[in-house]
């Protein structure tokens, strides 16, 4: 708050030297929406002017290129401690994630960089000043804001991106329908019903945020992570053994079970909680937010019982890992050159050469993550159906096409 003031106070020292009037002036006739939003905003009542975030180097449609580019850092300004929030969780970690994929590398640029694919929802993520530089000179000079993923500009509204709905355009789809789950579970209905004035307003109904943002923390974590591994590894030995082959085939562990390189890579985009104390400290929080409605008993119970859906998930998944290494250490699946080891990399997505590997994927990314994500997200459907169901029909058909090569090649 003493930063705010700060900066409104010098906001509004030059405010008759840099006001937004001719700004406003101009973009009505080129970008009207824009200036409503602005209008709209809190900037606007406050009398924060287009110049306090984007500088005063541009006056006319000749030094466009003098606009100041809108980074984490520029909102830190005034928001410090929510920016400070955001730099210690994973979303600002999303676009190192991102460049971290090998499958990243094998895609047109137009979906990473140009952001209509991966990049589009990964830009949330911090970019280092160089990374910017050199994303400009590629002619993407859009994008790099990280805080108007949820806050959208120009309104850039805490309203806004305190619905659901905010989370709705990246949390969907292929590998993460996190929004399908929760919004057609008990507690995104009831929370429809709220928005739409149906159930009052005091009504209990949890929103995304309400689960990942207590009190509008801006981390963002939660007790498993997006790959659903975690160190230390189960005490019970079929799933930590299971476990171990999991990890083999993310590459973060070598065929005798020694970490590699790239858990360096895992732990720098904190995608896995590396300890105990790691995991407890999340689900802590998540037991105190369940508890708020339910019994703690109750929470403490039907987190369990999806951990015991990562589980059950983990025996097929790590089955047909193992039926794949297999067909590679026997000769009878060429393994890729770009492969370190007898396992399958997980981390090449679709880039998988095989039809078999490709299963493996889908198994991995698609079916295994609507498994446990539909458990915690409490969508029954969307857990039987659409994951456990489905990793069966993944098992039964890496095992028949196992059986296949394996003929073929006697």
């Amino acid at each position: 708050m003493k930063n705010f003031l700060i900066f409104l106070f010098v906001s509004l020292l030059i405010f008759p030297l840099f006001s937004g009037e001719n700004c406003i002036d101009c973009h009505k006739k080129l970008t009207p929406a824009i200036v409503v939003d602005w209008e709209l905003s809190k900037h606007s009542k406050n009398d924060i002017s287009c110049s306090a975030c984007h500088g005063d180097g541009h006056t006319t449609a000749s030094d466009v290129s003098k606009v100041i580019t809108i980074t984490p850092d520029v909102c830190a300004e005034c928001h410090e401690d929510r920016v400070a929030e955001y730099k210690k969780g994973k979303h600002a970690l999303g676009w190192a994630a991102l460049k971290a994929m090998p499958t990243t590398h094998m895609k047109p640029m137009e979906l990473i960089d140009g952001m209509k694919g991966c990049g589009a929802c990964h830009k949330i993520g911090m970019k280092s000043k160089e990374e910017i530089e050199g994303l400009k000179k590629s002619g993407e000079v859009f994008g790099h804001a990280a805080c108007d993923s949820c806050h959208t500009r120009h309104t850039f509204s805490v309203k806004e991106a305190k619905q659901p709905q905010a989370c709705q355009t990246c949390h969907m789809g292929f590998d993460h329908p996190q929004w399908e789950m929760y919004s057609t579970s008990k507690h995104g209905v009831r929370a429809l019903l709220k928005q739409i004035g149906i159930l009052p307003e005091t009504a209990a109904a949890p929103t995304c945020q309400t689960c990942h943002m207590q009190d509008g923390n801006h981390e963002v974590r939660t007790a498993w992570g997006f790959l659903a591994v975690r160190l230390p590894l189960p005490k019970d030995p079929q799933w930590k053994a299971d476990q171990i082959t999991i990890l083999q085939a993310l590459g973060v562990l070598d065929p005798e079970g020694k970490p590699t390189a790239r858990l360096d890579v895992v732990k720098a985009a904190d995608v896995a909680r590396l300890t105990q104390e790691d995991f407890d400290r999340e689900r802590n929080k998540m037991i105190k937010t369940c508890s708020e409605c339910h019994s703690e008993n109750f929470a403490k119970n039907e987190l369990k019982k999806s951990d015991n859906i990562i589980k059950a998930g983990d025996k097929l998944f790590a089955e047909a890992i193992r039926i794949i290494a297999g067909l590679y250490k026997d000769g009878y699946l060429k393994k890729p050159s770009n492969y370190k080891y007898n396992f399958p990399d997980l981390l090449t997505f679709h880039d998988a050469p095989t039809r078999i590997e490709q299963i493996l994927f889908t198994m991995h990314l698609k079916h295994r993550m609507r498994l446990f994500q539909g458990a915690f997200h409490s969508n029954p459907d969307y857990t039987l159906w659409y994951g456990w169901n489905e990793m069966v029909q993944d098992l039964t058909e890496i095992k028949e096409k196992d059986a296949e090569l394996r003929k073929h090649k006697m």
